[in-house]
């Protein structure tokens, strides 16, 4: 018996966990219009738009690049280094998105850099990124970018 119940009360713990952590499909499709919309602005090098859906003092990790704090630095190395040199396009079916009770959203996934010269991928990376939801308004406030490696058609 005593087995019996404890078998019992595992399975209600396993399935507790597995059940609090579903997103909600709002939550999937306003995060993934974000991502759609921020990265829009980022391939047409729009930086005003772009630097408008961090918040002011995000921080932004980086495997091979370290780590660069503030929205203006984040916008001006987007700037100098990206613009007109590489697009992002997201991986198809690899966007996640996780509820953060009283902040926010988790998104992560895997995307891919194009260079605007070739038309070829240059490199897949995962990405992480921490939203803050304050009324209507989201912003960016962690970035972590990580698991570089070429892309299958990189030279």
């Amino acid at each position: 018996m005593r087995t019996a119940i404890a078998a019992l009360a595992v399975c209600l713990l396993a399935a507790g966990p597995a059940r609090a952590s579903e997103t909600d499909p709002d939550l999937v499709k306003t995060v993934a219009e974000l991502d759609r919309q921020a990265f829009d602005a980022y391939n047409r090098c729009d930086m005003v738009a772009f630097g408008k859906f961090f918040a002011p003092d995000v921080e932004f990790f980086h495997d091979d690049g370290g780590v660069t704090v503030g929205r203006d630095i984040v916008v001006e190395n987007t700037r100098k280094y990206i613009c007109g040199k590489v697009q992002r396009v997201l991986t198809p079916g690899s966007l996640k998105v996780y509820p953060i009770k009283g902040y926010g959203a988790i998104e992560e996934g895997l995307h891919g850099f194009r260079s605007v010269a070739e038309g070829e991928g240059g490199g897949v990376a995962k990405f992480l990124m921490i939203w803050k939801r304050t009324g209507d308004d989201w912003r960016i406030t962690k970035v972590v970018s990580y698991g570089h490696m070429p892309g299958p058609d990189a030279k």
